[in-house]
């Protein structure tokens, strides 16, 4: 194994910054092959990153993480992706269920540290039951969502999953986002006509007001102190230091060099 770092992917996100979505989810395949997935809660980015690996025909499986505590309109929107654009949509859960939870630790999500392990035991713990499977997670983070996602690189490291995510659509623009959902009749969680902008959980997502940022909707309870659930590393982390270890031939691949081991 050899390492894989941050920085060295940095230099590699500067010379992809041009390429489309699509040029970006092929390259994903022919780099990574089988040892590729997509990751989508289901959400409006989501679901366009579903149509076009879908539309594209790049067999890439998608990882979804029901919590338990998912608004039924959402899984209902994992089934029809599953079933009408032919993706092998992978389900994952959590060891317990909220009712369980509660009973061992109580009502987590009401307080900012109960609210990042709550976010913990039920949306990363169980991406991480599919650690070792996949070298790369692709997700659908956008820079026009703003907060730190307005900085967010092409690719990153992800430590905890050892594996590099991918994040093509993150020069989508919002303009780009809406003329593709019109021409491609894309499948919606319809609970984004109902106010959401993001979606999570039934118990922390609420509707917005027209005047509020996309993300005010997400743990309003907590106001301001809660934003993110940390299954996207880089909305907690944006070190260069970062590392994860993988093959050198892939590390190759990646960055498009020819290792030489002769002395």
């Amino acid at each position: 194994m050899a390492r894989l770092t941050q920085k060295q992917l940095n230099q590699l996100s500067k010379n992809f910054e041009e390429r489309t979505p699509d040029e970006l989810l092929r390259w994903a395949k022919e780099i990574f092959g089988d040892r590729a997935s997509a990751i989508s809660a289901m959400q409006k980015s989501g679901s366009v990153m579903c149509h076009m690996i879908s539309r594209l025909k790049l067999d890439i499986p998608v990882l979804f993480v029901d919590t338990g505590v998912m608004y039924q309109e959402t899984l209902e929107t994992r089934d029809r992706m599953s079933s009408e654009y032919g993706l092998d949509v992978r389900t994952l859960h959590p060891e317990m269920t909220m009712a369980e939870q509660t009973d061992k630790l109580g009502v987590l999500y009401l307080s900012v540290e109960g609210q990042e392990q709550c976010c913990h035991m039920r949306k990363v713990e169980p991406l991480l039951k599919a650690k070792g499977e996949y070298d790369a997670l692709i997700g659908s983070l956008r820079r026009a969502d703003g907060g730190r996602r307005g900085v967010c690189p092409l690719l990153a490291v992800d430590t905890e999953m050892n594996a590099v995510r991918i994040n093509p659509m993150a020069n989508f623009t919002d303009e780009q986002m809406a003329a593709y959902l019109e021409e491609n009749d894309v499948i919606i969680n319809p609970l984004h006509k109902q106010g959401f902008a993001t979606i999570g959980c039934n118990r922390c997502t609420t509707p917005i007001l027209p005047h509020e940022v996309k993300r005010a909707g997400r743990w309003r309870h907590l106001g301001t102190a809660a934003a993110y659930c940390g299954i996207n590393p880089t909305d907690v982390s944006d070190g260069d230091s970062q590392s994860i270890d993988l093959p050198q031939d892939l590390i190759d691949r990646i960055l498009g060099q020819k290792t030489d081991f002769m002395i």
